[in-house]
């Protein structure tokens, strides 16, 4: 089994009770981490914090360290941060309002087997604030609150790009492919903005032809859903938000390989969700007209959000920079010392 170092990245007071529980899940893993680094993004009194609680954990068989953000505010800076202070062969990343299952990292571990396979990643399910689904809210769009959906293939199989809150990579993958971008994904913008890990793993795929990136659904974590997510103001500010990531993705990558997974998900799924949600209308089950209308409504905040992203673009309003992982310094440097937008929240 490979070394593998876990980077949590961190950045509110407000998830501690969340950070304390992420943090616990890693040391009860049947395949113990080499060790867990919580990088937090820009928030002294959170850094100074956990400091205290783990200050202690230096010498101890499964290490925690806590380190800042060595880049500009934000989710992409704070996990090349990670990447670039860790140690371990594979670098696993776990949201900080998550639990991961025991077999976890055992099971990202025996993925690597196969020295062609560069990253693993696995299911995450949501933890409802109010202890069930909300009866309009389709399992389609489960990505909106950070999950797996439906449409995703069950069981181990290759796919384009993994999830980044549920997902680990070879160090050499990361390194060969520069790192995650600053400027895509969360980094202080209002909107919700996402694809960080979707544009990283094309990148690292074209760096390393012939690599595989797999998706093991054994790998389980737990991704806690507050209330203000369970609301169809969120679900479509998010869709939207996905489309205009989507746009900056498509930019980078062209839209060929950026929209690639995109396509089949909304000719085939999509449709077939709101087929089920009709079906269900027309029975009398609770939340089927709701679910077929929720997806007709993503689906247009999306599209809404990706015709404005792409107009951005041709225009030059919209660039973000790859940030290239420095090993073991714990720092990241962006190449032709191009800025890196400000912002909040990771």
């Amino acid at each position: 089994m490979p070394p593998v170092s876990v980077v949590i990245c961190v950045y509110t007071e407000d998830r501690w009770g969340d950070i304390l529980a992420a943090v616990a899940s890693v040391r009860e893993q049947s395949c113990p981490a080499l060790e867990t680094l919580l990088v937090v993004d820009h928030n002294p009194a959170l850094l100074r914090r956990l400091a205290k609680a783990y200050g202690d954990d230096g010498a101890g068989a499964r290490p925690v360290r806590v380190l800042a953000n060595a880049g500009p505010r934000g989710l992409s800076a704070g996990r090349n941060t990670g990447v670039a202070a860790s140690a371990g062969e594979v670098v696993a990343f776990l949201d900080d309002d998550a639990v991961a299952e025991r077999d976890w990292l055992l099971h990202f571990a025996e993925g690597y087997a196969d020295p062609r396979v560069m990253a693993v990643g696995g299911r995450t399910q949501p933890v409802w604030a109010s202890r069930r689904r909300p009866a309009w809210f389709p399992e389609e769009f489960d990505w909106v609150v950070g999950c797996t959906y439906r449409g995703l293939p069950p069981g181990k199989v290759a796919v384009r790009n993994v999830l980044g809150g549920n997902a680990s990579f070879r160090r050499s993958a990361l390194e060969a492919a520069g790192g995650f971008a600053a400027g895509i994904g969360r980094d202080g913008h209002r909107l919700p903005l996402g694809c960080e890990e979707t544009e990283l793993c094309i990148r690292l795929t074209r760096a390393l032809p012939g690599a595989v990136l797999l998706i093991d659904d054994r790998s389980v974590i737990h991704h806690r859903v507050p209330p203000v997510r369970e609301r169809f103001r969120y679900f479509r500010t998010r869709a939207y938000a996905e489309g205009l990531s989507k746009a900056l993705v498509a930019r980078s990558v062209g839209a060929q390989e950026g929209l690639s997974s995109e396509r089949r998900y909304t000719t085939r799924v999509l449709p077939a969700g709101v087929g089920r949600g009709v079906r269900d209308a027309l029975l009398g089950r609770p939340g089927g007209a709701g679910r077929a209308g929720a997806i007709v409504a993503g689906v247009a905040a999306a599209a809404g959000g990706y015709a404005l992203g792409t107009l951005r673009a041709r225009r030059g309003g919209d660039r973000f920079a790859v940030a290239a992982v420095a090993p073991g310094t714990g720092r990241e440097a962006v190449p032709g010392g191009a800025a890196a937008p400000e912002g909040a929240g990771a």
